[in-house]
């Protein structure tokens, strides 16, 4: 029986379930195999580069098709086996079949390939990724989901389906701190048991920290980074690798000082790490957050750490440089924003304010390159990319960019 077609299945350049064989010659940056079928694009995820695989194409996109793997005919010499039985199911990780050193090397070459096709950077000199001291077991936050109960069916409470948005049961997470998995059974039975209730379905909180696992998001809890105590909310953003993250703090506050630098401004400041972990090296710092409860407890972690010189406000971060008394010439400004980068205002404002040096921290390196290509058009130059592995196993990557005026 031929399988039903989809509705908005375009039935070109290969019909719907038609079977390809792919010589995979790369990765892309999210995380599946690509290849060509006679000149034309094929992109099958859990192929790795190098494979000879057999696929079943499922979508025809308008330069390129997405096709599911069936068979490994010629496998890698780096591919290893998954630590996760879930792993291909659940879709937390794509890389649990490529060895640690495979993964850092391609991580590499696409936010070169990145800043290439987006920051329009010819021959990007992109420094090797920083590898993370764990490649398991260093995820200090999980947020496992799952939906309202129905008749008869078992509740599965885990992560999005890869491809799906139904929820596969994961009841150990190998990426997930040792900690976060020896309190995972008791909260999934607290829900399974009916002892905590949920009228519809939820998402749940396992918070790995100084003080232990967290479950409820307002609670205060404590995270080491270096010398430093900071007091964090459980459910806010804070970088998830605790193994790695002092590595790359005391990275980010290297590249910040500087001969001449006096002042240094932390855009998107949170709760202070960069700037409370760049005190001693700088005159005067001052930090702005849009989040209200974060500066509270920036402020808080400056008293808790003994810290005079840091100011921290809330607002928009492109409202501080207006009331800000630093030279210019002697302030480096650090920006870490979130996944969707800088908004064109807040970039405008920068440049106009024109600090002598500029460290941005981004956990998505193509709306970083897409700022990058504004602020290289405007009087700064790129010094280094330094990419951190931060999430092994995963395509994620965080990438810290240097630039410098004139």
């Amino acid at each position: 029986m031929r399988p039903r077609l989809p509705k908005d299945f375009v039935d070109e350049p290969f019909s719907y379930h038609q079977e390809v064989v792919v010589d995979i010659s790369a990765l892309t940056n999210l995380g599946s195999g690509l290849g060509r079928v006679d000149g034309w694009v094929v992109m099958v995820p859990y192929a790795l580069p190098g494979e000879k695989v057999r696929a079943r194409v499922w979508r025809n996109k308008k330069n390129y098709s997405e096709a599911d793997l069936l068979e490994v005919l010629e496998a890698s010499e780096d591919r290893v086996e998954p630590v996760c039985p879930l792993f291909g199911e659940c879709g937390g990780c794509q890389y649990q079949h490529l060895g640690y050193a495979a993964q850092l090397r391609w991580k590499t070459s696409q936010v070169e390939e990145l800043l290439e096709k987006i920051a329009g950077i010819e021959n990007p000199v992109v420094q090797p990724a920083h590898p993370s001291p764990q490649e398991y077991a260093y995820r200090s936050k999980i947020t496992p989901h799952f939906q309202k109960k129905r008749e008869g069916k078992p509740l599965n409470i885990g992560f999005l389906r890869a491809g799906s948005r139904s929820i596969v049961d994961v009841p150990h997470c190998p990426i997930a701190t040792e900690a976060i998995n020896e309190s995972l059974p008791t909260e999934r039975e607290s829900v399974l048991s009916g002892r905590r209730k949920f009228r519809k379905g939820a998402t749940l909180l396992l918070r790995d920290s100084y003080d232990g696992v967290s479950i409820d998001p307002k609670a205060i809890i404590s995270q080491k980074v270096g010398e430093l105590l900071f007091q964090v909310q459980a459910g806010e953003f804070f970088q998830n690798n605790p193994f790695i993250l002092p590595e790359m703090v005391e990275y980010v506050v290297g590249e910040a000082r500087g001969e001449g630098i006096r002042f240094l401004v932390d855009a998107y400041c949170g709760v202070g790490v960069f700037s409370l972990s760049a005190s001693p090296h700088f005159e005067k710092l001052a930090g702005v957050e849009i989040n209200s409860q974060a500066i509270i407890l920036a402020n808080a972690n400056a008293l808790l750490n003994k810290i005079e010189n840091c100011a921290f406000t809330i607002g928009q971060a492109e409202t501080l440089f207006s009331s800000l008394d630093f030279n210019p010439e002697l302030t480096s400004v650090i920006i870490d924003p979130p996944r969707k980068g800088c908004g064109n205002h807040f970039l405008e404002t920068l440049i106009a304010y024109g600090p002598q040096k500029i460290v941005y921290v981004s956990c998505d390196p193509a709306t970083q390159a897409r700022d990058l290509q504004i602020l290289l058009g405007r009087g700064y130059k790129l010094k280094k990319i330094q990419p951190f592995d931060l999430f092994p196993q995963t395509r994620h990557i965080e990438t810290i960019a240097t630039l410098k005026r004139g």
